[in-house]
């Protein structure tokens, strides 16, 4: 299959700073940045810097990137599923996964996290993919909000709904652990109905969920 990438971007403008947004970015140019030290929700920030690396250098992999100053202040990823999780064993190569999105606490409010994710789906470049997230709660800045985990998941799910991303059911023990946590997927207009129905087989391992 075909891994669609054409680079996009823009600018938000502030009276203090400008944004910029683009993707997807090379590792060559995410060397250049470094991360802002609020972006550790996954790991520390050097670490994920590193992370975003390598997965810019993955045929499959796009990041997205929010940039002040050659420094990264929010960022998006996409790449194929973690061999560890349920979502590898489909071995399908349409199937990618959004994995995180972050933005610094200084720099929520300008809605970056919607513009990284619209600016990755422009130009339909994943109209060929089935694009999926899992939102598990404990990685949801639940202090840094002060949101109740109800209101920061409907947050989570209007903000993935800007790429028509919808809730999917699943019987995943992980997604499953917790009633907040929840997979929310895109069907691309060009997927074949096989994939898809394979990708519903592997959303349930137990058949009488269907």
């Amino acid at each position: 299959m075909e891994h669609k990438k054409w680079f996009h971007s823009e600018v938000i403008t502030t009276p203090e700073f400008e944004i910029i947004i683009s993707g997807p970015l090379p590792s060559e140019q995410l060397n250049q940045y470094t991360m802002h030290s609020g972006l550790d929700a996954f790991r520390r920030p050097l670490d994920q810097h590193n992370a975003l690396v390598e997965i810019a250098d993955l045929a499959e992999g796009r990041i997205i990137a929010a940039v002040i100053d050659d420094v990264i202040v929010g960022y998006v990823t996409f790449h194929y599923p973690d061999e560890m999780e349920r979502w590898y064993e489909a071995g399908m190569d349409n199937l990618i996964e959004l994995g995180a999105i972050e933005v610094a606490l200084p720099y929520r409010g300008f809605g970056i996290g919607k513009r990284l994710i619209k600016l990755a789906f422009l130009a339909g470049q994943l109209d060929n993919c089935i694009v999926f997230t899992t939102e598990y709660y404990w990685h949801w800045d639940l202090d840094g909000t002060g949101l109740s985990v109800w209101d920061y998941r409907k947050m989570m799910e209007n903000l993935m709904k800007c790429v028509d991303m919808v809730w999917f059911a699943t019987d995943d023990p992980e997604i499953c652990s917790h009633p907040a946590n929840c997979l929310m997927v895109r069907v691309g207009p060009d997927v074949p109905l096989s994939d898809v129905e394979h990708f519903d087989r592997v959303r349930f391992h137990q058949r009488f969920m269907y």
